[in-house]
């Protein structure tokens, strides 16, 4: 009987070693093992401390090579979005000073980004700078009039250097009205 599995608990009222199997074939029901297994494989579940240690020593060392590289492409991208900002900035003023006949001048600060009337102290745009991203921009703030036609007045070219840990890219605007982005 005890071979099949169909033994009564009356059946096993002395015997210890046959309660013992009842008890493991009681554990075992959901277990779908060969019956040549011994019985404890069956019940085994979950990770032992050393599995679980080995796995976290692996991704500590998967994250100890990625996280460096990571971080130096996150400093790229935030310089190159404030870059184009700059950038989108700069042609925003230039076509206010186009479209609307008159003279504009957009200021750039590490603190944010500004457009206004040449003689006005209301804005008619602004935006956050460069520090907020932790970009660092070099030099004092810096103003660019734009002229009716869009031309900028008073200046040559001009180059704004922007940098964040390894990542920097250069900005440089001519007095044309051209941007160009250089790493």
């Amino acid at each position: 009987n005890l071979a099949c599995g169909k033994t009564t608990h009356k059946a096993l009222a002395g015997n210890a070693l046959a309660a013992r199997v009842l008890l493991y074939r009681e554990a075992q029901k959901g277990c779908h093992c060969d019956r040549l297994l011994p019985p404890f494989w069956c019940m085994r579940s979950g990770f032992s401390l050393l599995e679980l240690v080995l796995v976290l020593a692996l991704l500590g060392l998967l994250l100890g090579v990625a996280l460096p590289p990571l971080a130096g492409a996150l400093d790229r991208i935030e310089v190159a979005a404030v870059a184009s900002q700059i950038a989108a900035a700069h042609t925003r003023a230039r076509m206010m000073a186009i479209s609307g006949s008159r003279v504009v001048v957009l200021t750039i600060d590490s603190a944010g980004l500004s457009i206004h009337l040449r003689g006005s102290t209301s804005l008619l745009w602004s935006d956050r700078g460069p520090a907020l991203s932790s970009v660092s921009l070099s030099g004092p703030a810096r103003s660019f009039t734009f002229s009716p036609e869009g031309f900028s007045l008073g200046l040559s070219n001009a180059s704004l250097h922007l940098s964040r840990g390894s990542a920097t890219r250069t900005v440089i605007v001519s007095r044309l009205g051209r941007v160009r982005i250089t790493p």
